[in-house]
């Protein structure tokens, strides 16, 4: 190999080598659009979903180009699924399930419960918005769980944990004695029971959401987020 050529080669090599061993790359992937949110179904939208989680779990974040996926999002959104979730910070709900700008809507409040405007919300999202799917996100140590479970009375919060209140009432497959914050298989009950109380709320409390779901447009469901490993169970 001639010296120019030598040199060439270390130069190509030494600045592609990075991005093969990080695997740096931007994706060729823009939000969904009008034609292709039409042909979602419930179901695969689901799949879609429950494969991104995977991917979290497995270390792959989404590499977009974050300018082209911009200027694409202008004109319009036409996300696949609405998620209610916790505000809980280490629950970063788009790379959770892997999905990028433009692909889902996300409500946060504190205990992931359902009131009049996440509702309202939800309701704009899929009758007006063309969503397909609705996950109720609750996740593992919820703090807002954690402060019902506690009694805890401070301002409005205290208005809010009354929401969650049912759910401890629910979880009834523990001793009096293990019934508290310590007992992590009490509080990952109640966090279960919370987010299968919201899904049921959901239904009761909307008649154009159990109405939807009825006639087949969307499916509500109810999911629990692991922060230990990253997974996404859904119940």
């Amino acid at each position: 190999m001639s010296m120019i050529k030598k040199t060439i080669f270390i130069l190509v090599t030494s600045i592609l080598t990075p991005f093969a061993l990080t695997g740096e790359h931007h994706e060729e992937k823009l939000p969904v659009t009008a034609e292709e949110q039409s042909q979602l179904t419930p179901d695969n939208v689901l799949s879609d979903l429950i494969a991104g989680n995977e991917r979290f779990v497995e270390g792959h974040l989404p590499k977009y180009d974050v300018a082209s996926n911009r200027e694409a999002a202008v004109s319009g959104q036409f996300p696949k699924a609405y998620v209610l979730s916790c505000v809980d910070s280490r629950v970063p709900v788009e790379h959770v399930f892997n999905q990028g700008l433009g692909d889902i809507f996300v409500g946060r409040v504190a205990g992931n419960v359902e009131n009049v405007d996440q509702l309202g919300s939800i309701e704009y999202a899929t009758k007006y918005a063309g969503v397909k799917l609705v996950i109720v996100l609750g996740h593992e140590s919820c703090g807002a769980v954690k402060g019902t479970i506690a009694g805890v009375e401070d301002g409005n919060l205290s208005l809010l944990l009354e929401k969650i209140s049912p759910a401890v009432a629910m979880t009834t497959n523990h001793s009096h004695h293990d019934s508290n914050t310590k007992n992590k298989a009490y509080v990952k009950d109640v966090v279960t029971n919370n987010v299968i109380k919201t899904v049921k709320d959901i239904r009761a409390r909307s008649s154009i959401l159990s109405g939807l779901e009825a006639e087949g447009k969307i499916k509500i469901v109810g999911a629990v987020y692991s922060l230990e490993t990253g997974q996404v169970k859904i119940l």
